[in-house]
């Protein structure tokens, strides 16, 4: 069983008699056994090590809330997106590799929002691999929301024009498109992506409102590639992050906020169809030092 990220931290301090170079290496090493990042994992030491060095004299539980302070402070300067706006219909295109549990977020995303009154649709523009048509429709008819999809194999922009037009003559509020989650070669994801957005944009000039990247938390370092590549290929404007129950790969969060400022706007914390939440810093950071699981 995974080990929280308050526990690694914990153990690094637990039993020192005084806050010094031993204890901050310890520090290091459990920041970056939580998946945070070495870049992200050495500024938060540095600054720690400045602190207690004007400091002078700093116990446990001050260095524990500086260490609170710094986590919170590299997620400050990351633009908190809203989750929805009145742009109508909202168009969201979802992007991320298969296995990430893009399909099941875009039904959680369907569900929570025909849960606060909008009227939804799917787009299923991930045609090129198998039965993600019918896994998406199976979304759908759970979360009680419209579907737009063509067989296995059509062109994902033709999907996506045709998931646009008819959320606009059927009046939805929100639109959720699914892509294929390829990334075995660049140029043809970040083409893929440039002709779903022009097309779009033939029925919504200024969509897509929002690319959202799903990243499975406990993918690791894994994660942090996949930011790259997709922020490469496409301009990702926000993150959903799948499997975030508290452990040590919470740490992701606070890496891809730090390294990529983007926003964190929703966390997934379990299977079930209401098991998706809108991205709280304050509360995340809490989680990581007082709790296992997200709540």
């Amino acid at each position: 069983m995974a080990i929280s990220f308050f526990q690694r931290i914990s153990r690094a301090v637990i039993g020192k008699s005084q806050v010094d170079d031993n204890i901050l290496d310890a520090m290091e090493e459990a920041l970056i056994e939580s998946d945070m990042g070495v870049d992200t994992c050495l500024k938060i030491i540095d600054n720690l090590e400045d602190r207690v060095s004007r400091d002078k004299y700093v116990s446990h539980d001050e260095l524990m809330g500086y260490l609170r302070e710094e986590i919170s402070s590299l997620m400050e300067d990351v633009p908190q997106a809203g989750d929805y706006d009145d742009r109508k219909p909202y168009v969201v295109l979802v992007v991320g590799v298969n296995g990430v549990g893009k399909t099941t977020t875009i039904g959680k995303l369907a569900n929570y929002y025909r849960k606060q009154g909008k009227k939804v649709l799917l787009g299923a523009a991930d045609t090129f691999r198998a039965a993600a048509v019918d896994q998406l429709t199976i979304w759908a008819e759970r979360a009680g929301v419209d579907i737009v999809k063509q067989s296995m194999g059509s062109d994902p922009a033709s999907v996506a024009f045709d998931s646009v037009q008819a959320a606009v003559s059927r009046g939805a509020d929100v639109v959720l498109i699914d892509t294929a989650g390829r990334l075995h070669n660049r140029i043809d994801l970040m083409n893929e992506l440039t002709k779903i957005r022009n097309v779009i944009r033939k029925v919504v000039p200024d969509g897509p409102h929002d690319v959202l990247l799903v990243l499975d938390a406990s993918t690791g370092q894994n994660a942090f590639q996949q930011a790259r590549e997709f922020s490469r290929a496409t301009d990702i404007t926000s993150v959903a992050v799948t499997k975030l129950d508290g452990t040590a790969k919470g740490g992701v969060v606070v890496g891809i906020s730090d390294q990529f400022h983007i926003p964190v706007k929703f966390i997934g914390t379990g299977e079930g169809i209401d098991d998706i939440q809108k991205f709280d810093k304050g509360s995340f950071v809490e989680s990581l030092f007082n709790a296992d699981n997200l709540k």
